[in-house]
């Protein structure tokens, strides 16, 4: 049985934080409490909470067509920005406060039950195997045409994977673990408000996204981390294949297959982050001002 989105709110939050009173319930969601009161009334007629408010099997059964099964980190890369440190060492390996940049969402992975890790490597692709000791469920898939081709390439090796899971960019540096979740409702990007930005960033209406542009004002600044629900993964595969294979094709980005190129195949939610949740590393400037032990 299918979901409303605020019924899939209150089970989420309470398989996260355990049965809970309504006003609880409505503290933690950002529901009303009247609002709460209907979605409870509601979840309790269809046997999916007990009158405690704790998840019933029926309701772990509702919820699992919105399981995350995967997630797919995109670590192909050279990281020309972070040189000198980069030389020696793929980026996402780079080591910020004494913790790889990558372990950073491994471990939130890892929290959320999310077994089934691919990174799809390229530079200096040895130097991933040294992850397996810690993470032995990861599958690394490696990359020839990283160096010819932007992180498309990447994309378009694993397009057949990309169900009921996560895509990320290996070198976020994740300070807010929870943004890595057991559970998702529908194909998500994450994105900040910000007034102004120079960076990638995306417009949106009615929380769908509308454009894709670097550079904008009154907008979210877009982080390389999304979900995608099978239905979109099913179209997501064709399009990726058809955009690689195009002229021009493997110089582009492969977020833009769904938020510029095909983007009218796709509604693509916002989903809101806040400032300190994750820091993106770009340049080796920046990791030297986060990181004292560089700054020699």
């Amino acid at each position: 049985m299918e979901l409303t989105y605020n019924e899939f709110e209150v089970l989420t939050y309470l398989d996260k934080e355990g049965n809970l009173t309504q006003r609880k319930l409505s503290e933690g969601t950002k529901l009303s409490l009247g609002t709460i009161n209907k979605i409870v009334a509601t979840l309790l007629e269809k046997g999916f909470i007990d009158i405690n408010n704790k998840i019933t099997k029926e309701g772990y059964k509702a919820l699992e067509p919105y399981k995350v099964k995967r997630a797919i980190f995109l670590a192909a890369g050279f990281g020309s920005r972070m040189v000198p440190i980069t030389l020696n060492t793929p980026k996402p390996l780079v080591r910020v406060k004494g913790k790889k940049i990558i372990e950073t969402l491994l471990d939130a992975c890892e929290a959320a039950e999310i077994k089934d890790i691919i990174i799809v490597t390229g530079y200096l692709h040895e130097q991933f195997e040294v992850l397996k000791h810690q993470y032995p469920n990861i599958k690394l898939v490696n990359n020839d045409h990283y160096n010819e081709a932007n992180n498309i390439s990447s994309a378009y090796l694993v397009r057949d994977k990309f169900a009921n899971s996560y895509v990320l960019e290996s070198d976020l540096y994740l300070y807010n673990p929870n943004l890595i979740r057991k559970y998702e409702y529908w194909s998500n990007f994450l994105g900040k408000k910000v007034d102004r930005t120079d960076d990638w960033c995306f417009e949106e209406k009615n929380g769908i996204i509308t454009k894709e542009k670097q550079g904008g004002i009154d907008c979210y600044q877009m982080y390389g981390i999304s979900y995608y629900d099978a239905k979109d993964a099913v179209q997501i595969e064709k399009d990726i294949k058809e955009v690689y294979d195009s002229p021009g094709g493997k110089e582009k980005y492969w977020e833009q297959v769904i938020l510029d190129v095909c983007k009218k195949n796709y509604k693509i939610h916002v989903r809101e982050c806040n400032e300190g949740d994750i820091i993106e590393i770009d340049t080796f400037n920046e990791l030297k001002q986060i990181d004292k032990t560089y700054d020699v």
